[in-house]
């Protein structure tokens, strides 16, 4: 069935912004409760209505924001790294001490492919360091992680301090305006395979070479997976591999982006992690790296492989939250009623609740009041 997108909804604690009620009452008394960023959308506690924002997929929504320009900021142009610079970074490969791991692990028929693939850099910065490049969509370069890592586990270097730094700031690009992309986001278009999103760089090159089914991206940081970069997967099917201690966080944060993307979490680690290595905080890679790549490719017994070939039934993980909860128990206890009256309750249910009411919850009610439809 379609799906349509609707805003987050939120109560606004002050009820005053809005000053009357769509229903016409004055709102001195604070019984219209407006929705965050809307004066006209809201619910009423005198005449019991819920007042929804239009539900259109191709419409943008009218938010009647108060006092919207005196928040407005200037938006500066995204900064570009020039080609040149990017070249340069191409050459004496040979030194980078993360392209000698991978040589060493793998062989060079396929560093070769991956470097080419992820243009993958060297630096000066500091001797052997690596560069990974944030190409977007659209080919332009936003800028480089240099990174340094250890040639013989391809563990990243921590002491006597971590070694990150960023390419406009060491080419000291004046005025650089920086907005980050996905590691790799230049690989998917034209590319129909369901998109992987681990959190390091390295990662998303080592599950590449494993599983050449999808294609991999990293967002750089577990923090750094954000509304804004997911717009750029809008409508792909998108798989995510948090790493350990992380999967709550982005099973949330999949349900927020649902209206953008067919996202899905994979719990794999979360199943096969002792507590050590939960405390540790391992990933993908480390766990990829456990196994023999031509073993691995050979013996589709293996669990793992087992588990990602089996997508998206026994590896991913639904997201299951509790306003999806509170919507199938409105459903079932209100069957005798119409479709407005059960998406109000439902609405109301998730605001005093769980404090919103989202395009993931709204696509959930449709679905489960069709199946109701359906099975009646």
């Amino acid at each position: 069935m379609n799906q349509f997108d609707l805003p987050v909804l939120k109560f606004d604690r002050k009820r005053t912004t809005a000053k009357l009620c769509p229903c016409g009452k004055n709102n001195s008394d604070g019984k219209f409760a407006p929705y965050v960023g809307f004066v006209n959308c809201g619910f009423c506690h005198s005449c019991g209505t819920n007042f929804l924002p239009p539900i259109n997929r191709d419409e943008s929504y009218s938010q009647n924001k108060v006092d919207a320009g005196a928040h407005s900021k200037i938006v500066k142009p995204i900064s570009f790294i020039s080609v040149d610079v990017f070249k340069a970074s191409l050459s004496k490969q040979a030194n980078n001490t993360f392209i000698q791991f991978l040589v060493e692990r793998f062989g060079a028929e396929i560093t070769t492919k991956q470097i080419e693939k992820y243009f993958i850099g060297t630096s000066k910065h500091w001797s052997g360091a690596t560069v990974f490049w944030q190409i977007d969509h659209k080919g332009k370069i936003r800028t480089g992680k240099i990174m340094l890592y250890n040639a013989i586990d391809g563990k990243r270097i921590k002491k006597p301090y971590s070694h990150i730094q960023w390419v406009h700031k060491v080419i000291e690009q004046s005025e650089f305006e920086l907005k980050q992309c996905f590691f790799g986001q230049h690989l998917i278009n034209d590319n129909d395979k369901p998109l992987a999103i681990v959190e390091s760089e390295k990662t998303a090159i080592i599950a590449s070479i494993y599983f050449p089914q999808f294609v991999w991206l990293a967002v750089g940081s577990k923090t750094n997976l954000s509304f804004d970069r997911i717009t750029a997967l809008k409508g792909r099917k998108v798989v995510l591999f948090p790493d350990l201690n992380c999967f709550d966080e982005w099973q949330k944060k999949a349900n927020e982006f649902s209206i953008l993307a067919n996202i899905t979490v994979s719990d794999l680690l979360e199943k096969k992690a002792s507590e050590q290595e939960k405390k540790d905080g391992l990933d993908l890679a480390d766990y990829l790296l456990r196994f023999d790549l031509n073993e691995f490719q050979k013996d589709t017994s293996k669990p793992i492989e087992s588990k990602i070939e089996s997508l998206p039934i026994s590896l991913i993980a639904e997201v299951v939250t509790e306003n999806h909860k509170l919507i199938k128990a409105v459903i079932k206890n209100s069957i005798d009623k119409d479709v407005d009256f059960m998406l109000q309750v439902a609405i109301n249910k998730c605001l005093f609740q769980s404090k919103e009411f989202s395009s993931s919850d709204y696509n959930y009610f449709l679905n489960e009041s069709n199946e109701l439809k359906e099975s009646t």
